[in-house]
């Protein structure tokens, strides 16, 4: 950068593999940018991509930003935009090649780097990893610097940890080095808040009747200063909002303690300072780093086997016998029983409805197994063939099928100098990075299962958490966190002595068997909790109706808690006075 001490403009364009396409010309063109980062990987992601390299060892990429460069390298190179994303999957090479063929044929002046070395899988049995089909390491973002440093104008990795790719381009424009944990840190919080694309701006927001123009969010950009500190905010004219809210949802989405672990630095949550500075201008400051874990994580997929599943209709009377008779029968009828079935039965039935579909609840059945012939067609079959001889009102959804692979993500960790982080420069060099030497043993955050205070909060009225409290959950691995927080001091205390882990499984009767850690967060006005084992061994093996945790901090929210009347005299007041004013 020219000017060392100017803020560095940082716009996020992708939240996932599939996120909108037009993002990137949508903040080209909205306003100045220094840097593009995206977000294309996600553990599910990893899988999808690997059976596309099973078909064509030339994939392996997320191909969709393939796609987004042939659109938009011109008005790219014209800008003067540097470009830094995560979309190379496992096949980082292959994308930059793919890329630089695209720019030949465009015609443009862009210089394209990768980074890899996080694919481990051929060593895994060495490592101890065992024998999966993906073995993919967490790397930090000084490869990205290093990257930048030399020349690159686009940047593609492999696996990187997603805020990586914030602060391999802070770092790279303001020259920190491994000991400014601080700054690291501060850049890891900046790009976590990003990384989600419209999460920052009003998606899957608890509040979002608050939220302006919910048609078309604009995408979230982070004004990084050397200081480490940013500002989170958005091209002016586009949809959603930026407030201390959104933000904070976002700083709680699949998070654990109050310390971050990232390769680089360890960003300590709970001395994250937010302040709204400016309509959609939310600062975030004194965040301070500790120096990074030793280890690197690793996501590792498993090939699990097939599954398949079938849901059949129940209506009327007598659901809950409809639907034992009827796992009785096909139970029975199974030519081989699968290694795993699982039955659920919603019901979404009421008494006396007035639609049909209203009067109907749902018997879902799933199976898996290594071996495709017991959870394949003959399973799916075997339901069929009861179709004249079960309960009345008998009702398939959907016709027989030969079920699917499904994956197994599993987390591991390897001591961060046995992964070769590398870079292959413009020039063709190919460099290796270093750890950090600061790397030291993580320190373990304790989880604090109830405030230690006890207040008289006067009157109370029975009313849904989410009267008060916003939340953001999500899945880590097999585990879920869900983030609470509320928009008063005084709130916040409620919030923390009502909502111990005690009281969290009373409420979510479906984790209290489960083990459940708390923390808290008082600068964020927040306590999170991540609940261990509630998806079982990941988002792709998982059969749970809700199977990366994205609603459970919602049900949270709908169940009803004695609420201080005080709080709601006096959001009542505030409605009224927003009412007035307008």
């Amino acid at each position: 950068m020219s000017d060392a001490a100017r803020p560095i403009r940082i716009g996020n364009v992708s939240g996932f593999y599939g996120d909108r396409f037009s993002a990137v010309r949508e903040m080209l063109e909205g306003g100045e940018l220094d840097f593009i980062t995206g977000d294309y990987l996600a553990e599910l992601t990893m899988l999808i991509l690997g059976r596309d390299r099973l078909k064509n060892p030339d994939l392996g990429y997320a191909k969709t930003f393939l796609r987004q460069m042939e659109q938009n390298l011109g008005l790219i190179a014209e800008k003067d935009v540097k470009v830094v994303v995560n979309a190379g999957g496992l096949n980082p090479h292959g994308l930059a090649v793919a890329l630089r063929e695209v720019i030949e044929k465009l015609d443009v002046d862009r210089r394209v780097a990768f980074v890899n070395g996080d694919d481990i899988v051929g060593r895994a049995g060495e490592l101890g990893l065992g024998s999966p089909i993906a073995a993919n390491a967490y790397l930090g973002g000084f490869g990205i610097k290093t990257a930048l440093d030399a020349g690159a104008d686009i940047v593609v990795t492999g696996r990187v940890t997603d805020a990586s790719l914030v602060v391999g381009s802070a770092a790279s424009a303001f020259g920190w080095g491994y000991d400014d944990l601080d700054q690291l840190a501060g850049a890891v919080v900046a790009g976590h808040v990003i990384e989600c694309s419209a999460q920052a701006t009003g998606g899957n927001y608890s509040f979002f009747t608050e939220i302006p123009d919910m048609g078309r969010l604009g995408f979230p950009i982070a004004e990084v200063a050397a200081d480490g500190s940013s500002v989170i905010t958005k091209h002016e004219g586009t949809g959603g909002s930026v407030q201390i809210g959104t933000v904070t949802a976002q700083l709680l989405y699949e998070v654990g303690g109050p310390r971050y672990y990232n390769p680089d630095a360890t960003a300590r949550m709970d001395t994250v300072e937010l302040s709204q500075v400016g309509p959609d201008r939310v600062r975030v400051s004194g965040v301070k780093g500790e120096a990074p874990p030793k280890d690197l994580k690793v996501s590792l997929n498993h090939l699990g086997g097939i599954r398949n599943e079938f849901e059949v209709v129940l209506t009327g009377l007598d659901i809950e016998a409809k639907a034992a008779v009827f796992q009785e029968q096909f139970e029975a009828a199974l030519p081989e029983r699968p290694a795993e079935l699982t039955w659920e039965l919603v019901r979404l039935d009421r008494p006396d409805a007035d639609t049909e579909e209203k009067a109907s609840a749902m018997l879902r059945c799933v199976a898996r197994d290594a071996d495709p012939k017991k959870a394949g067609r003959q399973f799916t079959g075997a339901a069929v063939e009861l179709a004249l001889a079960s309960y009345p009102g008998f009702t398939l959804t959907a016709p027989p099928g030969n079920g699917a692979p499904y994956g197994v993500f599993e987390p591991a960790y390897v001591d961060a100098s046995l992964v070769p982080h590398q870079v292959n420069q413009p020039d063709g060099v190919t460099v290796r990075i270093e750890p950090s030497p600061l790397r030291t043993e993580p320190i373990v955050d304790r989880s604090v299962p109830s405030s230690s205070t006890t207040t008289d909060w006067g009157a109370t009225v029975d009313l849904p958490l989410g009267t008060i409290a916003g939340a953001r959950s999500g899945d880590k691995g097999g585990s879920a966190n869900i983030g609470l927080w509320a928009r008063s001091d005084d709130e916040y205390a409620w919030l923390d002595e009502t909502l111990s882990v005690a009281k969290l499984k009373e409420l979510l009767p479906e984790v209290a068997d489960l083990t459940v850690h708390r923390y808290r967060l008082p600068n964020l006005r927040a306590v999170n909790f991540v609940v261990e084992q509630v998806l079982g061994r990941g988002v792709a093996e998982n059969v749970r109706f809700d199977p990366q945790a994205k609603g459970l901090g919602e049900w949270l929210r709908s169940r009803v808690v004695a609420v201080p009347t005080r709080f709601v005299d006096a959001q009542s007041a505030a409605n009224r006075r927003s009412t007035e004013g307008n």
